[in-house]
């Protein structure tokens, strides 16, 4: 079965770095772990930090060096954000190491157009999560994964498509970067052993009194003389990733910033889940210890009007909804959780204007104008079995999804007529007449068409309407929408203005 390896050598670091601005991420960064240097990046590197140093004669070579804290939950959740956009290519994806992920792709690799097509797929998925690659091929899992973190001066890696091959890579490969050399590193140093081809050539008994039966076991496996089971990893139900501000986070930009990295990991899940986003929450945990009065988090839910999976979409709804958000203290760490999925295909591409399309533009519309306005600035009208035209709709708060639907059949009162404005004044303004004809403005209206006679509303006391309504043209050719009560005891009586056609 062949697989794909992804090696991560510096997840740590870039898991610490994601939300500083660019401009920090260039300057000297290294993490500690036990008060000694465990990463540092390139700047830092070329000033002579390595790892193994220690704090004090880091600080002593570079006087400005940026220094965070190693965290293994931090980079397991960097990891498993990769875990997920593999996912979205395999079932079958499984961890080798701490900063190693494994796909197998036999399966699949014809599916996704070829070797070439997949890598190039692979990588714009993986992209926006920001991580350096290293990646190979090989018959077996662990010589794949020894492959990736062997070699990065390839654009595509080491690669392998039969055991023969395998084995002679696997010759070349340092013994450090094997699991159980890693180990035993000092002693195999000692006794000359630099490739995995030295470590071959002694008796297998003798290693194995010395350094286990694990040792050679692994090797094996790697190059495809033992079975290697490996248990597949599946995308969890519900989504939740959080994210250390590193810097205090004052204005909203800098929180955008930050979740920005959180939601390119949301959309990597919801890919390994094949299905697109109906709603997120976004939880800002706030700095407390100066304002007392501050509330410890500020939660944000951003609701879609149709389930998406485009990062934009998603950064310019939570970019809307943060503007309206005025942060009650400083932001420290951001906490982003979704359940609310949609399994859905994406939406095909049209090459001509269709009502599918259409449909979409009015749906981004929505989405804006509730993150911009709020969630009870944007309603509809609802039908009403009412044949008055003032009581023929009413303003409705409801959710995007239903707005956008099609109405079922037992609240459909029919489309409005053709000869009915949509623009209805408040009130009916009062119209002088002159030879019981209409005026507007002074000027006389010039009847096109009508009657239409309404009669209705005797169920409700006074709010019964006797009219005949009329379309007239005004003296500037606008055209206009008015009646005339019926009844001779109506009150108010006379000609009323009703609507304005666009």
């Amino acid at each position: 079965m062949p697989w794909l390896a992804l090696h991560l050598p510096l997840l740590s670091l870039e898991a610490f770095a994601a939300t500083l601005p660019e401009a920090e991420r260039a300057a000297p960064l290294a993490l500690l772990a036990d008060h000694r240097i465990g990463a540092a990046n390139a700047a830092a590197t070329a000033a002579g930090i390595h790892p193994g140093l220690k704090r004090a004669t880091a600080l002593a070579l570079v006087a400005d060096l940026r220094l965070g804290p190693a965290d293994a939950v931090r980079d397991a959740m960097a990891l498993q954000a990769v875990v997920h956009a593999a996912l979205a290519f395999t079932p079958m994806v499984t961890l080798d190491g701490p900063a190693t992920v494994l796909l197998g792709l036999h399966t699949v690799l014809r599916y996704h157009g070829g070797p070439e097509r997949l890598r190039q797929r692979l990588l714009a998925a993986l992209a926006p999560l920001g991580h350096h690659l290293q990646m190979a091929s090989a018959p077996t899992p662990g010589g794949a994964a020894l492959l990736a973190r062997w070699r990065d001066d390839l654009a595509w890696g080491p690669h392998s498509t039969d055991p023969a091959a395998l084995h002679s890579l696997l010759d070349q490969v340092p013994v450090h970067l094997f699991g159980p050399g890693r180990e035993h590193w000092e002693a195999l140093q000692g006794m000359g052993l630099h490739h995995l081809a030295d470590l071959r050539a002694l008796p297998r008994a003798g290693l194995t009194r010395r350094f286990g039966a694990t040792l050679l076991a692994d090797l094996d496996r790697a190059r495809g003389e033992a079975s290697d089971p490996r248990e597949a990893l599946t995308a969890p139900p519900v989504f939740e990733s959080r994210l250390e501000l590193f810097a205090r986070a004052d204005t909203t930009a800098q929180v955008l910033h930050g979740a920005a990295v959180l939601l390119a990991r949301l959309l990597a899940w919801a890919q390994a889940r094949h299905s697109r986003i109906a709603a997120f929450t976004l939880r800002m945990q706030h700095e407390t210890r100066r304002r007392a009065d501050a509330p410890p988090h500020t939660d944000l839910t951003v609701e879609l009007a149709e389930p998406a999976a485009d990062a934009a979409q998603l950064n310019l709804l939570l970019r809307e909804r943060l503007a309206q958000c005025p942060l009650p203290a400083p932001t420290l760490d951001l906490q982003l959780h979704c359940s609310r999925l949609v399994v859905a295909a994406a939406p095909s591409g049209d090459l001509f204007p269709s009502r599918q399309g259409q449909r979409e533009g009015l749906a981004r519309l929505l989405e804006r104008l509730r993150a911009r306005l709020g969630d009870a600035q944007v309603q509809r009208l609802q039908p009403v079995a009412d044949h008055r035209p003032e009581q023929a709709c009413r303003l409705q708060t409801r959710s995007l999804q239903t707005s956008l639907t099609a109405d079922q059949p037992n609240t459909t009162i029919g489309t409005l007529p053709l000869h009915r404005p949509a623009w209805l004044l408040p009130t009916p303004q009062p119209l002088a007449e002159r030879a019981s004809l209409p005026l507007l403005d002074g000027r006389p209206l010039q009847i096109v068409s009508g009657p239409e006679r309404i009669e209705a509303g005797w169920w409700d006391g006074p709010g019964l309407a006797a009219r005949d309504y009329f379309i007239a043209r005004a003296d500037d050719g606008a055209l206009v929408w008015i009646y005339r009560t019926r009844l001779p005891l109506a009150t108010p009586s006379g000609w009323f203005l009703q609507g304005r056609f666009a």
